[in-house]
């Protein structure tokens, strides 16, 4: 069994995926910023919470020290902070969105796996989970800074994955297509993977093949692959009419 640190789990995929985990006999520690939140999770499921910002450097370090304090055995970092706004890109506000995406989304999973790197690479064995998106692949153009940060930490997560060929910490990027959460507001959306079905078929892929480097629901093949197999015109013009003002 592992001891699993999900910043960014207080709902959706990072809740769903933390339970799963709890419910196979993981130890499984849930980090966010709204500290009542984390008390109601406490309460409701039993798991261990910490307060972290992960868009603030100082939080990050005072976060990995109080849990190397409390779980020594700390081996799994799973990287899920993230957010979603539409930008329209005529506008000048629109700057605020993108700049807050690129400390959320990808300053944030650089600067936790710079502070927890050290601690993994003493275990045994760890392992290191970047989230990403489909829309990594083919982008959403309402959301073109959250495409852009999810690109940047499928790159960010290959180059880390060949510099830590030969050690103990196997690095994983699970790609997600639309899921019904209230990213986007999709909890309704028909468009979007209903979020049981997605969290059924990620926990049977990682049982299924515990080595695997991107973790790809069937959903999501369909952006994932699209340049591959020529179809990527065709998904962005799929893509770009949603979520149009």
């Amino acid at each position: 069994m592992n001891t699993v640190f999900i910043p960014g789990a207080t709902s959706g995929i990072g809740l769903g995926l933390a339970l799963r985990l709890q419910a196979d006999g993981n130890t499984v520690i849930v980090g966010g910023r709204r500290t009542e939140l984390l008390q109601q999770i406490r309460t409701e499921h039993g798991l261990d919470t910490i307060t972290i910002d992960t868009t603030d450097p100082a939080s990050i370090t005072e976060a990995r020290d109080e849990l190397t304090a409390r779980h020594p055995a700390l081996d799994t970092l799973i990287t899920m902070a993230g957010i979603m706004e539409p930008e329209d890109l005529r506008d000048p506000a629109a700057l605020d969105v993108a700049e807050r995406t690129v400390e959320v989304n990808l300053l944030g999973p650089i600067r936790l796996i710079h502070a927890f790197l050290p601690g993994l690479l003493a275990r045994p064995a760890a392992t290191v989970m970047t989230v990403t998106s489909g829309l990594a692949y083919v982008p959403l153009p309402a959301t073109p800074t959250y495409n852009a940060t999810k690109a940047a930490v499928h790159s960010y997560t290959e180059s880390l994955r060949v510099q830590l060929t030969g050690s103990n910490v196997q690095v994983i990027e699970l790609v997600p297509p639309a899921i019904r959460t209230t990213l986007m507001n999709q909890q309704n959306s028909e468009v979007a993977m209903p979020l049981e079905d997605f969290l059924d078929e990620v926990m049977d892929l990682l049982g299924t093949d515990p080595k695997a480097e991107q973790v790809l629901v069937e959903r999501v093949k369909w952006q994932r692959n699209a340049e591959a197999e020529g179809r990527y015109a065709d998904v962005l013009s799929v893509l770009s009419g949603r979520y149009r003002a």
